[in-house]
């Protein structure tokens, strides 16, 4: 369905100004020098693991076990992700890395 050029500047203009908007609230609420409460603070630290944790049980909950190849290649993926992340501390590299086995592994050994 095509829109006309109106409707895409409205669309692009109401998407920057929620993005612009995500980014200046937290300045708003928390200015320079008044102390962050304490839980912000904790959340700050639980949540970006919490969500990476999220993110790989969706990624692997369909992973045939049963039927071959077993979940082989996305075990060896993850198993790469975590030494290069573990040794490198790059999340970059290690989540393209894997990524890139990930696929070489599926396209061309199983």
């Amino acid at each position: 369905m095509p829109i006309d050029a109106m409707t895409s500047f409205l669309i692009i203009l109401l998407v920057a100004a929620t993005t612009f908007g995500t980014r200046l609230v937290p300045f708003l609420f928390f200015p320079k020098g008044k102390e962050i409460p304490a839980v912000v603070e904790y959340l700050g630290k639980v949540l970006t693991p919490a969500v990476i944790g999220m993110l790989v049980v969706y990624c692997l909950k369909d992973t045939p076990v049963m039927a071959a190849p077993h979940g082989i290649p996305e075990l060896i993926a993850v198993l790469a992700i975590v030494i290069l992340h573990v040794w490198k501390r790059n999340n970059l590299l290690s989540i393209g890395a894997g990524t890139v086995l990930y696929m070489f592994l599926i396209q061309v050994i199983f």
